[in-house]
């Protein structure tokens, strides 16, 4: 009988839709989903989306060197290319799809958020939140710290520079192969023979640390830097220069 009657009824929908020109879709109320599909989809994005979302996502693609197409906010084929490398770098599905750990894992966890009908919880790049895969947020906080105590004056890029040097240092075999071993190495750095290790990182310097975990190197693998105008040490000086970022010289 229930049978019957939702066939009937279903066929007095198509027949009134014929007569006033609207589509019908037959559906069941218990399976509705309790999310807004559309809410969901505009919070992915994948080949053939735009918008400042695609650009803000080619920007930090491109600053970390994954990325070397125009930032036009068009997710096209190189788009797609360089989100699958920043995927694999970070342990997340290469599927090419920005979805809600790829969000994570840039930074954008706020952006996603608000796409997705939700509510962020501050800037996209939270003090401790959003900790890059592979690191964890003792791993951020010290090298925000870092950071901060050796090069709070610096230019932005130089920051990064100088978490992206502990990060090549924590890959080499020639120093402690974790960012505290390679921090408190003895003689290692100013900052920690001075005390300034203990001032508390800002916001800035938190940032320039997931930039550097997520594989920015403006310093093009240096595992040496150094301030010539106040630099003691003559053997730092024989160290070949690869850049100058700000008052520090980047070597190998």
């Amino acid at each position: 009988m229930k049978k019957f009657l939702l066939i009937t009824t279903l066929s007095l929908s198509v027949a009134a839709a014929a007569l006033t020109g609207t589509a019908v879709v037959a559906t069941r109320i218990e399976d509705a989903p309790a999310v807004s599909v559309e809410a969901v989809e505009a919070a992915v994005l994948k080949q053939g989306s735009r918008g400042s979302e695609v650009k803000e996502v080619q920007r930090r693609l491109k600053q970390w060197g994954y990325y070397t197409g125009a930032v036009d906010g068009i997710f096209g084929a190189g788009t797609k290319t360089a989100v699958i490398a920043f995927q694999k770098k970070n342990g997340l599905t290469a599927d090419g799809i920005v979805g809600k750990a790829t969000y994570q894992a840039l930074g954008m966890t706020d952006s996603y958020n608000a796409l997705n009908g939700g509510s962020g919880s501050g800037s996209s790049g939270g003090t401790s939140s959003n900790v890059p895969s592979g690191y964890t947020s003792s791993d951020l906080y010290l090298l925000a710290k870092a950071i901060y105590a050796e090069g709070r004056g610096e230019v932005y890029t130089g920051q990064v520079a100088i978490g992206a040097v502990i990060i090549n240092r924590v890959k080499s075999k020639s120093f402690p192969n974790s960012i505290s071993g390679v921090i408190y190495q003895s003689g290692a750095f100013t900052a920690v023979t001075d005390g300034q290790i203990n001032l508390e990182p800002n916001q800035t310097a938190y940032n320039a640390a997931r930039d550097a975990m997520n594989g920015w190197d403006p310093t093009y693998g240096c595992l040496y830097y150094y301030n010539p105008a106040v630099a003691t040490s003559s053997w730092i000086f024989g160290r070949k220069t690869v850049t100058v970022i700000g008052k520090h010289v980047f070597a190998i």
